[in-house]
């Protein structure tokens, strides 16, 4: 574990707050401390061709008083009216004697000396300083922004986004994205195609897995030998749902969808080798139909799949598998199992025959599951408080190095909840060994009772992504999360004090959802070089006609 590389010297108790439109712009300064906070100055740029700043662009405060506000103003006069993304914005940067430096950038609409906001952007000193790296969904292209909000490259694609996207060290981008419409598998998160893109833009790799009797969905895992794990649906008949011990009034459509994992040798320009694969259906038990082989007691067998479980939700898509991480030193993978309400762990160690059985590969288990949490009760153990999770995302092992390492981060979206619906950022302890064994004591569930650590909304209700989402624990000890359904990142202190916030406008206000996001340090071997200072992305055109015409009000 590593020190939190965070300055705990300083305070950060001068806070910006009350930020309103109209006449320019105003917002109070606040020392929220014990303390007289001295030598204070803000600075203030505007950007934007054609906005300029009426009011002074530094302002000195030699003191403030421990409770005391001050009311700032900024005039500004100039025409931008659009979508400002990138065109139209003011940031506002605070410094003072013994404080973090405290950032807010204001996106905004000008006509003349009124304005109106349309968001602000967060970067305070304690956020992780790097790239973000995300793609909207059902949309054809993929960006990476510096912590300013700003875009500084962008990658277009001929087929949209639909579940993830990576950087990959040698600067190739690798996004997931929806190869046509499959009328076999209508479900959520389909995908049947993924793209590798160099970092000038071409596309230089294509993989295709998608018919009448199987299809690519949600997202994937890139293993350190350059091969990648991809999830995938099935067609079982209804025939063969009875013979697994299916309740056949469980089974309206005639089919299911269980889940299965590949691995993928990539061939380039095109295709790839599967070298490996994992199937669900090869893993299940039922106590409905005693005359199956597969009959048995589920709660002696949790590291089976009771192919019963998880109705309504699993009438056709019985898994619904989300994500997908790989534990190196284990040779293990994770797995979100959106159906069941649980995390699984597998070994990867195994050859696809041993996978398909209950013994061999590292620990002996063959593809059954070596490790579940979140929900006993899809194994017959606990009750519904012993449920944690429910519909989950992004279930991520914390690299090593990180603060936290070894321990298992996930977007608990609560859907279903029994309270309220509020999602959480869940981080587990997991009960392994040294040596990757997972301990379950005889007769009771798999531990932790409940997370080490949670990130929620102050009001609960306020928080809440029920579908798609995703956090990653960053190396200075933050986590960056993604609520995926309204299109905001943030990123969080271990104190859940939010340092970072970005909102995404693309490709519109009201439709701008993101499956996941990844941060990526400013030495990170895959950044390349930046060929121009932004990209925007809408049409200018439609704004510079209008923008020409009102110029010479703001000389």
């Amino acid at each position: 574990m590593i020190e939190n590389i965070n300055n705990s010297n300083k305070s950060n108790l001068l806070i910006i707050k009350d930020i309103k439109d109209g006449f320019g712009i105003t917002y109070f300064l606040s020392n929220e401390g014990d303390e007289t906070i001295y030598n204070i100055t803000i600075n203030t740029d505007a950007t934007g061709r054609f906005i300029k700043i009426k009011s002074p662009k530094l302002i000195k405060i030699p003191e403030l008083n421990a409770g005391q506000s001050t009311k700032i103003r900024i005039r500004l006069s100039g025409i931008g009216i659009g979508e400002p993304i990138d065109c139209y914005r003011v940031k506002v940067i605070v410094n003072a004697d013994d404080t973090k430096t405290v950032e807010r950038i204001i996106l905004l609409n000008i006509l003349g000396p009124f304005v109106k906001i349309i968001t602000v952007f967060i970067n305070d000193e304690d956020s992780y300083e790097g790239y973000t790296l995300f793609a909207p969904e059902y949309y054809m292209t993929t960006y990476l922004i510096n912590n300013s909000g700003e875009i500084v490259k962008k990658w277009k694609s001929d087929y949209i986004q639909c579940a993830q996207c990576c950087l990959l060290e040698n600067g190739n981008l690798l996004r997931a994205s929806l190869a046509r419409i499959n009328p076999y598998f209508p479900g959520g998160g389909m995908t049947g195609r993924l793209e590798m893109f160099n970092w000038d833009g071409d596309l230089i790799w294509v993989f295709e897995h998608t018919n009448d009797n199987y299809c690519l969905n949600h997202g994937f895992e890139v293993l350190p030998n350059g091969n990648i794990l991809l999830i995938a649906w099935e067609v079982k008949t209804y025939a063969e749902a009875i013979d697994a011990g299916r309740n056949p009034f469980t089974i309206p459509s005639g089919v299911l969808w269980p889940c299965y994992i590949i691995e993928v040798e990539p061939t380039f320009p095109e295709g790839g080798n599967i070298v490996w694969e994992w199937h669900v259906w090869d893993h299940l038990i039922q106590d409905y139909d005693s005359s199956k082989n597969n009959f048995g007691i589920v709660r002696n067998h949790p590291e089976l799949i009771d192919i019963n479980y998880g109705l309504p939700r699993g009438y056709i898509d019985m898994n619904h598998i989300n994500s997908l991480d790989y534990n190196e030193k284990y040779d293990q993978i994770l797995i979100s199992s959106h159906t069941q309400d649980e995390i699984w762990i597998i070994d990867h160690s195994t050859t696809t025959e041993e996978a398909a059985g209950h013994s061999a590969g590292r620990y002996g288990r063959g593809g059954d599951l070596l490790y579940r949490w979140g929900n006993p009760q899809a194994y017959r153990a606990g009750t519904n408080d012993d449920q944690m999770l429910f519909g989950q995302h992004d279930a991520r092992w914390i690299e090593q190095g990180y603060p936290g390492e070894g321990h298992i981060t996930i977007f608990n979206n609560g859907l279903g909840r029994p309270e309220i619906a509020y999602s959480s950022v869940d981080e587990i302890v997991p009960p392994v060994d040294e040596n990757g064994n997972y301990y379950l004591e005889t007769g009771s569930t798999y531990g932790p009772k409940e997370p080490i650590w949670s990130y929620v909304s102050e009001n609960l209700s306020d928080f809440f992504s029920p579908i798609i989402a995703g956090a990653q624990r960053l190396p200075n000890g933050n986590t960056l999360i993604c609520n995926g359904y309204s299109g905001k990142f943030f990123e969080v202190t271990m104190e859940k004090e939010t340092v970072w916030r970005f909102y995404n406008l693309i490709p519109s206000f009201i439709s701008n959802q993101v499956t996941n996001i990844n941060r990526y340090p400013l030495d990170y071997p895959g950044i390349g070089n930046f060929t121009k200072k932004l990209d925007i992305v809408y049409d200018k055109s439609r704004y510079l006609s209008i923008s020409i015409l009102f110029s010479d009000i703001i000389k």
